[in-house]
């Protein structure tokens, strides 16, 4: 039985039944990932995540990757239009990118004092991760 028709009678029989069902050499989680999500998981390059409007201004966030790993974050646009915009970013931004290269995704921690930054820097990152096919 094909991988396809496995999993579509998986879905009928629920998920528990497809390990009994299952040719020798596929396992469950090969048989319900389709193998363009197994390759996106390999892309390597730089992602540019969408631009997330805050309240004080636009965040975008690229995001490097070498064989699916995280390897460089970088926030070419955030808010600089007041000093108060630059004092805060000058710190929240690194504490960012830090963040996501010891998170290896985008499981981050806010960044108090800089609450607007850090949710447009998590949703730019969030659509660069998954132009990358990573999490």
């Amino acid at each position: 039985m094909a991988a396809s028709k496995l999993v579509k009678t998986a879905a009928v029989f629920g998920i528990g039944a497809v390990a009994s069902f299952l040719p020798a050499g596929i396992s469950a989680a090969d048989a319900a990932t389709p193998k363009s999500a197994k390759a996106a998981a390999k892309k390597s390059g730089t992602f540019l995540g969408s631009a997330y409007m805050t309240h004080y201004g636009a965040v975008q966030v690229s995001v490097t990757v070498k064989s699916g790993k995280i390897t460089k974050v970088n926030a070419p646009v955030y808010p600089v239009g007041t000093f108060r915009d630059q004092q805060i970013n000058a710190q929240a931004i690194p504490m960012l990118e830090q963040e996501v290269l010891k998170a290896q995704s985008a499981n981050i921690n806010n960044i108090s004092g800089a609450s607007f930054t850090a949710q447009g820097f998590y949703m730019s990152l969030v659509s660069a991760l998954g132009k990358a096919g990573l999490k």
